[in-house]
């Protein structure tokens, strides 16, 4: 910001563009470029800062000189309206004269606030007409009038500003372009043929984003987002190439495969009519001839492989019909593959092709499906999620840079002002300035940072705004002091009011209140209705009772300052008026805001009332990215309308047989709206079909693609500033306010009062006093001891406030240490001395000795055994030793005991020696490497075993029994191990291991299996087993440093997710007051599908129906008939898998025991809007901001490094930065022999590269233009062209074999690519020797497409790819031990679901390639599950419990289990907690890799250097120093600055940069490599404080580096040297000036002007001298 001083505002006048003209001219005669940046406070279009004082009323609208110095010279000056908004024009060029009257006029016009507000009116109105379908007669008078506005607007921008393209002209602004071209082409219309009307029309849509640049607000996020685009490119681009690559190998892999189907086989007798229809290929298109699932609209497909969709009897597969969905899935082009892709790629309906594939083409592609959406779905989300994340930071670090620049800018302009002027004037000016400063400021922040500021002052303003009168009236007439006896009253209706226990017993109430509002369902008793109305009636006379005492107590006004009690009395209000309301026809809704008594519980909870307040803050500072989504998506949908809506109406026979209007058209705007938020919500397939099929493709596909893609980044940016604002937000600054006070102190009295009453009666029972103290001070310590376990063991929340006030002593605090997170605190456990690197239970001795203390916390050992089989030395604290000795027999400590003989004594400590010898031996068994090694070999094989035992295990006996045997085997092997470490380690120590507490758990389901299957009573037992495969958690290390670093993570953010499962909790209430009973509906039991209202109205008329034997009035199975299932409705919301349905359901709906009807109830989308805004986007930025939070905390204690990692993976992690970032491979020295030379020279050219390269791509191209049931003939020129292609690949093979020799396979890039050679070839001739059905023609060209991916070398393809890819690849093992948990994880459920749902009947969800019969398919159900796909079905088949859905006593051939019937409950249990926990884990996975990137990205703003620069800039000295002499030439210095990578680079001219770091410089002009080294780090690290410290380290490390350096006397250096050279030039050319002027005068002229030239030179290399030369600036 340049502004060293402000000036007053002064009159634009023909001197003020007389002296700006001059300016100009001396700026462009001068080569001295000025640096100065315009002030961001004065741009156009923001306020005028109050620092250029107030402003006169004859200088509004009038042209003033630019205050900004920036434009000083720009020949610019501005105009300020009344609300001093800066406007900028230009005063040349094109344009009327600044004091010309007419363009004056039209200044005036454009600046008043009037004009602009006529403006936004006028598209206000236009956006309203445009959402209309049938405009009324007068609307096409009104939109001339609206027209004829927008053509004097331009007119009046035109004068104004004036025609021309630069700054500050009317085409020198973008929006101006798009105004003109929808009025012109809105002019066009009037006049041009019907034909083009349509086109026309659709182009004047685009006046809707008129509205952005009326907002300055909305400008400022679009510039925003334009530069987060520009960020995006890179990304965007390998985006495109990934999708092309998967869509190629896509086409290669299931091309054809989708219209494969079972078409019905005739038998012997119809082997005639099959002939005779056969012979007309429309048979095959006859679709009663394919087979039919039940309930399914498309034929079953099938494939030819074992593992892919099999025919039913009497039908074969063949390739037949069209492609599924309409023929819109298929992968028979490049096309639609990548449309497909794309829809993997965005998780839309991801499930059904999923199911398609692996049914045409085999279970085993799968592994497709899994990198599509495990690697490629999740790395692209986390490309996109970093990169808007990075430019988040960026804005906010800016907006912080901002504020901290503007307080002392307005101090300092403040003082020069009252300098300047009167003292009246400076007086008012600095009353105004305290009144407006913050707002100034405000005006200037638009981030979150600012948002409470601007919050707080705008209150504050608010406040002060109301005039004098109204003071005086709430102070007569709300402050009540009227009488003694009403203060006296009023004292004591305040101490009753704010007693805690009132608060107490009001929070209690709350609770109540909203257990009772839960407690409602459907259907209900009469007695229970009754007493939830009394209920109802109870507590709203308490709440009405709080409200008047507090009125009372706290008078009105006091009442009504505080925010809370406002909403208090908004309850009691409600709750008054619902009373006689009620039972009004038509305001049963009113009941509904019931739930708002939920909120009530904030006033209590500080984290509640945290959270509200960063949300606020948030959502105030975001508030124009709120608006510019909503215009974005009023934009959309008025535009669908447009182009689509008429196509719907017109076309609608496409879409349904009946003719009939589908739910989800763009007939008009509302279904047009609610179409646009379906496809931002993330499902948009099914309506893109439909849309080709009314509008064909290449008008449905873009208006899409912008849907998706524009929306998805104002969405995703919202997120992550609502996630940022979340997770940086400072709770421990928040002060908690006096009822949650006055909770803890309630609660304090309670524990007091009780803690007295026990100590009354154990006095009673007690007879010494000085034991009944110890006993106190015993439980204390034992209070204390174990609460500081707590804390120990969940690593979650740090102890502070009452046992750090009641205890005067230190605690012990235990080291954070990734591998013991679950190990008690030493302070309670006793340790065992064994190795540090091997042992489970790992330092203990090392945590006891670095406990912080003062000399009182002397730690003692104790010789004895932690229990009798331990018998190893013990460390103890004091704290252990008080309880130790404590804890010894009271007869030694009086005197009582007898003494034991020394022959007693012998035997026990011969005793004791055994048992400290048995001990010892246990312990070095159990900690024996390959003790460990056989133990997780063994939890490994009796997991692995769990997997065989499926529907199939009784057919395979002996498989069944060698399992059994194995259970058996495996039980024992645990056992022992058990006992060995109850031996080893005691009692004690084992049973406080978290770990060691779940082999034990394990254990005992193995014991718990083996007696289950001893009786058949006891049978159920054995579906426990599942549980087995926990233990591999406590076997590997990997394991347990996810689990521990979830537990970091996740725990404390418990507060944050009750407040999100309050906000499903009101919305699950209100579902039930709106929907509960009316999701019932009358079935048609030989169609299955709903009576039309016309036939059924309600339940009454159903029921006495003729063939009513099955009961068709029946119930949705996801409803809102009670809290819970309430809940588990909003889940499937949620996740967008079964949310149609819902929907649908409640739409329709229409009362109690009423028939549903088509789209009775259309407005109740607004309740599923409201919770997909309210309660899914706000509670999940908020559990994920707290996650981040804790995430950063604990990454911070571990000293940066990631948390999912272990202490071996740390060093891989470095290990692969730097394979990332340094050369793979040492150059090949060029051989002697010339033709290797020459062919040498041919392959290292870059230009051969390139080559290579290119016909990479046309090979893909080759596979992209390629169809299903193309030209045999193109079959033939492919098989052709591909044997072009690997006789070019093999020849390239050759040439490189021929050159490098062995070095050849030194590289692995070598090595692949000989691999493709290889099997090219071979797959090129196989085909002819064993058929093309064994190996398909495409298998040539997939192999030939894999070498792409040298698009992604780090020193061939761009450099944007390998910035991209570093983050994911340094993330890689954190991702692996995740992945590790995800795997088990599913093997658990996969193996759970196998023992509960394997024979449950299949529909839905639950088929023959996605069921629970085997552990493959569990896992491919689990697989599906984990992205949130298509769990709904699933969930859906095993609702079926009832007989009218399944059947219980069904026969299963090979088991002796009966029926087909699903367990509700176990599944509504499986799936909801498999859901969490997956989202858990994956929320972590995109965490880990978008810290990743944030963390690359801070390393790379901050001016530090890193190892790799050193490598990079080493790696260039190897260039320009082959011989490793450590010298270069002073003459190369610039080439070599200039071949450096950032931040070491210096771009050429960068002569005098070198000179002025005065380099030494050794005989033969020659420098060395360490001081251009310190001299380039000097220079990069020039303002850190830490640079002197690293000089020293790399001149030390040097050193060690190269012992052998040669030791040299520096002569001179490069400033010096520079010096010497121009002072000689001088000397010789004003010799030679000298003597040519004696001899011609001519000459000698010219030689002076040259002359001149040098001395400009030196005066430029003196001026180096001054600004850089001393400084020695240092880079590396």
């Amino acid at each position: 910001m340049a502004s060293p001083e402000h000036k007053g505002l002064a009159p634009f006048t023909r001197e003020s563009l007389e002296v700006m003209e001059q300016h100009s001219a001396i700026k462009h005669s001068e080569e001295h470029k000025e640096d100065l940046k315009p002030n961001t406070d004065l741009e156009a279009g923001k306020e005028l800062p109050f620092v250029y004082g107030n402003l006169p009323r004859a200088m509004v609208s009038e042209p003033l000189e630019d205050v900004d110095p920036y434009y000083k010279n720009k020949m610019t000056f501005i105009v300020l309206n009344k609300k001093r908004t800066v406007f900028r024009f230009s005063a040349t060029w094109c344009t009327l004269s600044p004091f010309n009257s007419v363009r004056r006029t039209a200044i005036k016009i454009l600046v008043h606030p009037f004009f602009q507000l006529l403006i936004l009116i006028s598209i206000l109105i236009d956006c309203i007409f445009m959402s209309m379908t049938d405009l009324p007669k007068w609307g096409p008078a009104l939109q001339n009038t609206l027209l004829g506005i927008y053509t004097f607007e331009i007119l009046v921008k035109l004068i104004a500003r004036g025609i021309w393209a630069g700054s500050f002209y009317f085409f020198g602004d973008p929006w101006n372009w798009l105004d003109f071209s929808v009025t012109l082409f809105e002019h066009i219309s009037r006049y041009s043929p019907p034909n083009f009307i349509s086109i026309f029309q659709i182009t004047r849509n685009l006046r809707i984003l008129k509205i952005i640049p009326l907002n300055q607000g909305l400008k400022s996020f679009v510039g925003i987002l334009i530069h987060c685009l520009k960020k995006l490119t890179g990304v965007i681009i390998l985006t495109l190439f990934f999708l092309s690559i998967f869509s190629l190998i896509g086409m290669g892999l299931f091309m054809g495969n989708l219209k494969h189907k079972c078409l019905r086989w005739p038998q012997e007798n119809e082997t005639e009519t099959l002939h005779n229809r056969t012979g007309n290929s429309y048979y095959i298109r006859e679709t009663e001839n394919f087979y039919y699932l039940e309930g399914e609209r498309y034929a079953l497909l099938c494939g030819n492989r074992t593992d892919a969709g099999q025919c039913p009897e009497g039908y074969v597969c063949v390739k037949a019909g069209v492609n599924p969905d309409y023929g819109y899935t298929n992968f028979d082009s490049f096309g639609w593959t990548l449309l497909a892709l794309f829809r993997l790629m965005m998780q839309d309906y991801p499930e059904a092709l999923y199911h398609q594939i692996l049914y045409a083409s085999g279970k085993v592609y799968m592994i497709f499906f899994v990198v599509i959406s495990f690697w490629f779905a999740f790395y692209m989300a986390s490309l996109f999620l970093g990169i808007l994340a990075i430019s988040c930071e960026e804005e906010k670090q800016r907006a912080a840079e901002k504020a901290k620049k503007i307080e002392p800018e307005l101090q300092q302009a403040l003082m020069e002002l009252q300098e300047g002027n009167k003292a009246a004037e400076t007086k008012t000016t600095e009353i105004e300035m305290k009144k407006r400063s913050s707002t100034s400021m405000i005006t200037s922040l638009d981030m979150l940072d600012d948002a409470t500021i601007r919050h707080k002052e705008e209150l504050r303003k608010s406040r002060k705004r109301c005039p004098f009168c109204w003071y005086r009236f709430a102070k007569t007439f709300l402050i009540w002091n009227c009488s003694p006896c009403w203060l006296k009253l009023k004292e004591f209706v305040h101490m009753i009011i704010m007693d805690p226990f009132t608060d107490l017993f009001l929070t209690i109430c709350i609770i109540l209140n909203v257990h009772f509002l839960a407690l409602e369902h459907y259907p209900m008793s009469l007695e229970t209705n009754n007493i939830l109305n009394i209920e109802n009636q109870v507590f709203i006379g308490i709440f009405t009772a709080e409200m008047i005492f507090k009125i009372i107590a706290m008078h009105p006004y006091g009442y009504f300052q505080v925010g809370w009690n406002i909403y208090d009395s908004l309850i009691v209000f409600h709750g008054l008026v619902e009373l006689y309301v009620t039972h009004c026809h038509g305001l049963a809704v009113f009941r509904s805001f019931r739930v708002l008594r939920i909120f009530k519980l904030g006033r209590y909870w500080p984290t509640f009332k945290i959270l509200l307040l960063t949300l606020g803050n948030s959502m105030m500072a975001l508030k124009d990215l709120v608006l510019l989504l909503f215009t974005f998506i009023f934009f959309s949908a008025v535009l669908g309308l447009k182009l689509f809506g008429s196509n719907y109406k017109i076309y609608v026979c496409n879409i349904d047989e009946d003719c009939q209007l589908p739910r989800w058209h763009m007939h008009d705007f509302l279904h047009s709206f609610l179409n646009v938020f379906r496809i931002l919500c993330g499902e948009w397939i099914e309506t893109l079909w439909d849309c080709f099929k009314v509008a064909g493709q290449f008008s449905c596909i873009p208006f899409y693609m912008m849907v998706i893609l524009v929306g998805n980044l104002l969405i995703l940016y919202l997120f992550l500033a609502l996630v940022s604002s979340f997770s940086s937000h400072k709770a421990a600054t928040t002060e908690e306010n006096d009822e949650a006070k006055n909770l803890q102190r309630a609660m304090a009295r309670i524990k007091k009062g009780i803690n007295y009453v026990l100590s009354k009666i154990l006095c009673k029972n007690q007879n010494v006093p000085e034991e009944t103290m110890d006993n106190a001070s015993n439980i204390y310590v034992k209070e204390n001891i174990s609460d500081h376990t707590l804390s120990e063991l969940s690593n979650t929340q740090d102890f502070l406030k009452d046992k750090e006030k009641s205890s005067g002593t230190e605690k012990n605090t235990m080291t954070e240490n990734g591998s013991q997170s679950l190990i008690p605190s030493p302070s309670v456990s006793e340790t065992v001395p064994i190795a540090s690197e091997e042992s489970d239970i790992e330092n203990l001795n090392k945590e006891i000795q670095s406990k912080s203390g003062d000399g009182s916390s002397k730690e003692k050992v104790k010789q004895s055994s932690s229990s009798e089989c331990s018998t190893v030395d013990i460390a103890v604290s004091e704290e252990e030793e008080m309880v130790y000795e404590r804890g010894k027999p009271k007869r030694l400590k009086n005197g009582y005991g007898r003494r034991s003989s020394s022959a007693q004594i012998s035997r026990d400590s011969r005793k004791r020696k055994i048992w400290q010898n048995i001990g010892k031996t246990c312990c070095k068994i159990v900690e024996n490497s390959c003790f460990k090694c056989f133990i997780g070999l063994a939890t490994l094989l009796s997991t692995g075993a769990l997997a065989f035992e499926d529907i199939y295990i009784d057919q395979r006996k002996t498989i069944k029994i060698l399992l059994e045997y194995a259970d058996m085997i495996f039980t024992y092997i645990f056992i022992l191990e058990m006992l060995l470490k109850w031996m080893a380690y005691g009692f004690k120590a084992y049973f406080t291991n978290g770990w060691y507490q779940l082999d034990f758990m394990v254990v005992i389901v193995f014991c718990l299996s083996l007696i289950g299957k001893s009786r058949e009573e006891l049978k159920p037992l054995i579906s426990i087993k599942f549980l087995r495969a926990l233990r591999v958690l406590s076997q590997f290390e990997r394991m347990k440093v996810v689990v521990r670093a979830l537990v970091k993570t996740t725990l404390p953010t418990l507060n944050v997710l009750l407040v999100c499962l309050m906000i499903w909790l009101a919305f699950s209430i209100i579902g039930v007051h709106l929907f509960a009973g009316t999701f019932y509906e009358c079935i048609d039991p030989t169609s299955g599908e709903r009576f039309p209202m016309s036939e059924v109205m309600n339940r009454s008329q159903c029921e006495s129906l003729v063939f009513n034997e099955s009961m068709p009035w029946e119930n949705a199975k996801l409803n809102f008939d009670n809290v819970g299932i309430s809940f588990l409705s909003l889940l499937q919301v949620a996740t967008f898998n079964g949310w149609i349905t819902i929907m649908n359901s409640a739409v329709d709906s229409i009362g109690v025991d009423m028939q549903p009807n088509f789209e009775d109830n259309i407005y109740m989308y607004c309740y599923f809007i409201d919770f997909i805004i309210i309660g899914l986007f706000l509670p999940l930025s908020m559990l994920i901001g707290a996650i981040i939070a804790n995430f950063n905390k604990h990454k911070v204690k571990l000293g940066g490094s990631n948390i999912f990692i272990t202490v071996k993976q740390k060093k891989q992690y470095h290990a692969l930065k730097k394979l990332m970032c340094e050369v793979s491979q040492k150059p090949v020295p060029r051989p002697g022999n010339k033709f290797q030379g020459f062919v040498f020279d041919l392959i290292t050219n870059q230009v051969f590269n390139v080559i290579i390269m290119v016909l990479i791509f046309f090979q893909a191209i080759t596979i992209m233009i390629q169809s299903d049931e193309q030209n045999p003939k193109i079959d033939i020129a492919v098989y052709w062209i591909n044997s072009v292609f690997v006789t070019l690949y093999t020849g390239e093979c050759v040439l490189k074999l021929i050159v490098f020799h062995y070095n050849y396979f030194t590289n692995g890039w070598n090595v692949f690519d000989f691999m493709v050679v290889v099997f090219s070839i071979t797959g090129l001739f196989l085909p002819l020797m064993v058929g093309y059905y064994l190996v398909p023609p495409s298998l040539v060209q997939l192999i030939l497409l894999s070498r792409i991916i040298h698009i992604l070398r780090p020193e061939k393809g761009p450099k944007v790819f390998h910035d991209l890819l570093l983050p994911l690849v340094l993330s890689l093992p954190a991702l692996l031990n995740i992945g590790l948990l995800i795997f088990l994880i599913m093997f658990v459920y996969a193996i759970f679901g196998m023992y509960n749902f394997a024979y449950v009947k299949k529909e839905a969800g639950i088929n023959d390639v996605s069921n629970f019969e085997t552990f493959g398919s569990s896992m491919l159900c689990l697989f599906q599950v984990t992205i949130f796909a298509g769990w709904d079905g699933m969930l859906n088949a095993i609702f079926n419990s009832k007989w009218s859905d399944c059947d219980p006593d069904k026969i299963n051939p090979g088991t002796q289990v009966r029926g087909d019937c699903g367990n509700p409950f176990v599944g509504i249990v499986y799936f909801v907690s498999y859901i969490l926990i997956s989202w858990l884990i994956i929320v972590n996975m995109y965490i880990v890799v978008v810290m990743e990137f944030l963390n690359i990205a801070s390393k790379k703003k901050a001016k530090t250097l890193s190892e790799d620069d050193f490598r990079k800039f080493f790696q260039v000295w190897k260039r320009f120093d082959p011989d490793r002499t450590q010298y270069i030439d002073s003459s190369k210095l610039s080439d070599f600055a200039a071949a450096l990578h950032p931040p070491l680079f210096m771009a050429k001219p960068n002569k005098g940069q070198i000179v002025a770091m005065d380099l030494p410089m050794a005989v033969g002009d020659r420098v060395h490599c360490l001081d251009i080294l310190l001299a380039l780090t000097k220079r990069v690290m020039s303002q850190d404080v830490s640079m002197e410290k690293v000089l020293s380290e790399m001149e030390s490390g040097f050193m060690l580096a190269n012992p052998f350096k040669i030791t040299y006397e520096p002569i001179t250096t490069t400033l010096k040297r520079k010096q010497e050279v121009v002072s000689a030039t001088i000397i010789q050319r004003a010799y030679k000036s000298y003597r040519l002027r004696q001899n011609d005068k001519k000459t000698s002229d010219i030689h002076m002007i040259d002359g001149d030239v040098e001395v400009q030179a030196v005066k430029e290399g003196s001026y180096f001298d001054k600004t850089e030369g001393k400084s020695t600036i240092s880079q590396i």
